[in-house]
């Protein structure tokens, strides 16, 4: 590979590594790692994430509304409850790897 070809790549790496490194900003929280790990798990309503991860509904509010405007979960309408569920693959995959190497073992 020349200097030629090798520009445009190194270019188009800086794009996507800002990206990324934006991306991650999302997950690089405790509280929303908790929120992902009980999600990596299936869909879950905000009062199931409430009382499986010790959060304040007002913190868990603002968690959720961050994930979701980072495209890393979503919800679904159930008359008045929402259920939440990872909507990013790469999501999944990175909380497989994280628990894998923090907790142990793979989740069930």
């Amino acid at each position: 590979m020349n200097y030629e070809q090798e520009q445009p790549l190194a270019e188009a790496m800086a794009e996507k590594a800002g990206m990324v490194a934006d991306f991650l900003k999302g997950l690089a929280n405790p509280h929303r790692l908790l929120v992902l790990c009980a999600l990596s798990k299936g869909e879950r309503s905000v009062g199931d994430l409430i009382a499986q991860t010790g959060i304040a509904p007002t913190s868990m509010s603002q968690h959720l509304a961050r994930l979701k405007a980072e495209g890393i979960v979503d919800f679904r309408r159930d008359h008045r409850t929402l259920h939440y569920f990872i909507a990013h693959p790469a999501v999944m995959e990175l909380m497989t790897v994280l628990y894998v190497h923090f907790c142990g073992r793979q989740p069930s």
